[in-house]
């Protein structure tokens, strides 16, 4: 959950409520495939309940995402392909944005722009830290680590605002 608060601690109410009225939700009452590797997607994807997995050929599963999670992000930043397939599990909700009209908006409100990238650039720095220290901790608790359920002093200060 705390990976959400990480886009909506950035953003302020005027840029969550277009996100929530552009969107559209999709309720997966199958495992539904979001995003095929190395095939480019229309949509930025935000986990919003339940789970999905994340696959990547000749290796497997490497992730499972659940709620507050962000997919399709990359290749909004860079434009490449995905580099991973992404199925929603059963009983998961997606609220999917559509990236062309994401990226007008990013074009058009620069204060939007510059809350939203800053929200993705924290998300993704979280994200490479667990993955990172994922190799480091090996059964053992490093104390230095934020915890799952933990936030940085400086993003609750953003959402309580």
């Amino acid at each position: 959950m705390r990976k959400v608060l990480y886009i909506l601690g950035q953003l302020n109410d005027e840029d969550v409520e277009w996100m929530a009225r552009t969107g559209r939700r999709i309720d997966a009452d199958d495992p539904f495939v979001l995003i095929e590797e190395g095939r480019p997607t229309g949509d930025l994807f935000f986990v919003i309940g339940g789970e999905a997995v994340v696959r990547v050929s000749g290796v497997g599963e490497v992730a499972r995402l659940g709620r507050g999670e962000v997919v399709g992000e990359m290749s909004l930043v860079d434009s490449a392909p995905p580099s991973a397939t992404v199925e929603a599990l059963a009983g998961t909700a997606i609220l999917a944005i559509n990236k062309r009209a994401l990226e007008a908006r990013l074009r058009s409100d620069p204060g939007f722009a510059g809350r939203f990238y800053k929200a993705l650039a924290i998300f993704l720095a979280d994200r490479l830290r667990a993955t990172t220290n994922r190799g480091k901790i090996a059964g053992k608790m490093n104390e230095q680590l934020i915890l799952d359920d933990e936030l940085d002093d400086v993003i609750l200060d953003q959402v309580s605002l």
